[in-house]
């Protein structure tokens, strides 16, 4: 897009976005010719326009010519893109599932509205406020859209359950819904928390702490904190949790940038985890408000990063509301970590070769082998206290890395992860099996060491996956069983109890989870080896 493209479409933004006392300062002989020439067709032009879709074509074509990461949202869509990263939303409290046509309440959530008046896991919902949601093709949207809503208003649903000849009619007062930003959670080998964070939220550092204390106090002296495909969220609770790893005046991370001077954070001294080892699992999917916190740790020497290259995301983005409700999430500044990386991976070349960068890291070779990694020496740079070489310039590196597992992966498991068949398949399992599993397994403990996914029901996937036109061969099954076995096994932990049980299963054949456990058990050994790297 040329030079006098752009200053057209800011000067639409201009007459459009900011108050008049702001435009004046500039307005220029272009912008008014510009203006009055749009005055013209608005009041000549033979057809009716939409100005509003053309403000928002513009708005939309400007910040794609600016970076990747700078983004408009229309105000339909604010509300909903934010809830995740201000830790609720406002609903009855439900984890649902649409499978056949029908909603499934795969959970209600704890302490929510749906539990409250005595919803449970396995029900079916067939009625919302008297209008029948069963065998209409309804969307998971659509469940939304009627589900959620302002809270303290009500909404009736009718539950189809087993057992329960009529429909039960319940009456629900909507609230606000947690969203819990910490996925798991668990104490490993006696001596080792495990905390899983999924994004940086408002609620992130409240729930850390909560996690981190209670583990402390079952026993845990260092900690594994996963941030693998953790695509950030919120810089500020980026630098909370950094906080609580480093000591009195540690630089965390700087922001600069033309119009934003640079502001430094630091970390305060009144960190709850400044003692004991720390290991920071990340990869491709560690993103911004990730590579913040693994930056600060690596620079300061205070643990071992782990995994492979994090995605590269140094530019920081601010809010700025629209009059009509919607919202730019423009790019104002860039972050630098503690040593003065900049971490941002390259973007000149356009949006759509961006978009592409990872799929050329794994073409390269990248995901499985480090030796695939190369950067130049303009990008070294030396950490705080031992004087080791980071980089700088597309991500976090590593300090010990681990490739891409593939050795599970087929067609057939692509396929049935890929189109949902495998959970709509456990789905449909535990909707048969609920009664036997709650009698059989009273908590967690007894269902993870007793359970096992049999034959049959390995077999019954199968067969379920070729009604879905997907076919498994029989070496692919071969390659993929056990992985299959555990992942059935992992999401019927998931649905009877939390996530924080699907990962402790699942993390048994991780193989990052796994090395990172045995850096953990041999601190002093890596910690050598990552000391005398070159």
């Amino acid at each position: 897009m040329n030079r006098i493209r752009i200053s057209q479409y800011i000067i639409i933004l201009l007459l459009f976005i900011f108050p008049a006392k702001i435009y004046s300062q500039y307005l220029t002989e272009d912008i008014f010719k510009f203006s009055r020439a749009l005055g013209y067709i608005s009041s000549y032009y033979v057809d009716s326009i939409d100005s509003k879709q053309i403000v928002e074509d513009v708005i939309i074509d400007i910040l794609k010519e600016l970076d990747p990461h700078s983004v408009y949202i229309p105000a339909d869509e604010v509300k909903e893109m934010n809830e995740p990263l201000e830790g609720n939303f406002e609903g009855i409290g439900i984890q649902f599932n649409v499978l056949n046509d029908t909603i499934y309440v795969i959970s209600p959530i704890s302490g929510g509205p749906s539990e409250k008046v005595g919803l449970r896991a396995g029900d079916r919902i067939v009625e919302i406020d008297s209008e029948n949601v069963a065998g209409i093709e309804i969307t998971t949207t659509g469940v939304r859209d009627r589900l959620l809503g302002q809270k303290g208003t009500k909404v009736i649903v009718g539950i189809k359950r087993k057992s329960v000849k009529d429909i039960l009619n319940f009456t629900i007062i909507r609230d606000k819904i947690p969203i819990y930003s910490v996925d798991a959670a668990y104490l490993v080998g006696g001596n080792i928390a495990y905390i899983k964070i999924n994004r940086f939220a408002m609620t992130t550092l409240a729930e850390f702490t909560e996690k981190i204390n209670i583990l402390k106090e079952q026993g845990a002296e260092s900690i594994i904190l996963d941030l693998r495909n953790n695509g950030g969220g919120y810089l500020d609770k980026a630098i909370d949790l950094a906080n609580q790893f480093l000591e009195t005046g540690q630089l965390i991370v700087y922001t600069q940038g033309l119009q934003s001077p640079r502001t430094e954070s630091r970390a305060n001294g009144n960190g709850i985890s400044k003692d004991g080892n720390v290991l920071i699992l990340i990869d491709e999917g560690s993103a911004s408000a990730s590579e913040i916190v693994s930056g600060a740790i690596q620079d300061w020497d205070r643990g071992i990063i782990v995994g492979r290259r994090s995605f590269g995301k140094g530019l920081v983005q601010k809010p700025m509301f629209l009059p009509d409700g919607s919202m730019l999430r423009l790019t104002v500044a860039r972050y630098y970590t503690p040593t003065g990386r900049l971490i941002q991976k390259p973007y000149e070349d356009g949006k759509d070769e961006y978009e592409k960068e990872l799929f050329n890291r794994y073409e390269h070779g990248e995901f499985l082998n480090k030796d695939s990694i190369n950067l130049p020496d303009s990008l070294k740079y030396n950490t705080l206290k031992n004087n080791r070489i980071v980089y700088g310039g597309g991500g976090i590196m590593p300090d010990i890395f681990i490739p891409l597992d593939t050795t599970s992966v087929t067609k057939f498991y692509s396929k049935i992860v890929r189109q949902g068949v495998l959970n709509s398949f456990v789905l449909e399992y535990i909707d048969k099996n609920r009664k036997k599993l709650t009698s059989n397994y009273a908590d967690f403990d007894s269902f993870n060491k007793n359970f096992e996914v049999s034959d049959k029901i390995l077999n019954d996937l199968i067969e379920y996956g070729a009604e879905n036109e997907i076919e498994a061969k029989e070496d692919e099954v071969e390659k993929s069983g056990e992985h299959f076995r555990l992942i059935i096994k992992a999401l019927i932990a998931r649905d009877l109890w939390d996530m924080s049980e699907y990962f402790e299963i699942v993390n048994v054949r991780d193989k990052g989870f796994n090395k990172a456990v045995e850096i953990m058990q041999n601190w002093d050994h890596y910690q050598e080896q990552v000391l005398n790297a070159r």
